[in-house]
């Protein structure tokens, strides 16, 4: 599950969200394990994180959520049952503050999530270059 969370947080990252927040709210409810919150200046960027996000945990973990929101796009919802992913355009973010509602619970530090694989990178293994071995005449 955590790392699930700490995937989707990267691949907000990926995406250039902006202000991305992880909290573990287990402890504090049963709606979610986490919470995911962050944000995009338009709705087209609001999109295209949501989009990204959906696609690259259907890809890594055959996980599909239920989908809010999709059709303003100023605060999409993806739920996973144990993680909530909140797109919010940054002036709906900060007019509603959801996630000062959850102070209690603890924030996932964002280098946990920076050092997650990029969506995008492979990890592939290259074999050094033969070396040219001048030939005795």
């Amino acid at each position: 599950m955590k790392e699930k969370a700490l995937f989707i947080g990267r691949t907000a990252l990926e995406k250039k969200a902006s202000d991305v927040v992880i909290l573990e709210v287990g402890a504090l409810t049963t709606v979610a394990d986490y919470f995911v919150f962050c944000s995009g200046s338009s709705e087209r960027q609001v999109r295209a994180i949501a989009d990204a996000i959906e696609k690259e945990v259907a890809g890594r973990f055959a996980a599909f959520p239920s989908l809010e929101g999709t059709s303003s796009a100023t605060w999409i919802l993806l739920d996973y049952r144990d993680i909530v992913v909140h797109v919010f355009r940054e002036d709906i973010r900060a007019y509603y503050g959801i996630e000062k509602m959850w102070r209690d619970a603890k924030q996932i530090p964002r280098v946990e999530y920076d050092q997650i694989l990029s969506p995008h990178s492979r990890a592939t293994h290259t074999s050094p270059s033969p070396v040219a071995v001048p030939q005795a005449s």
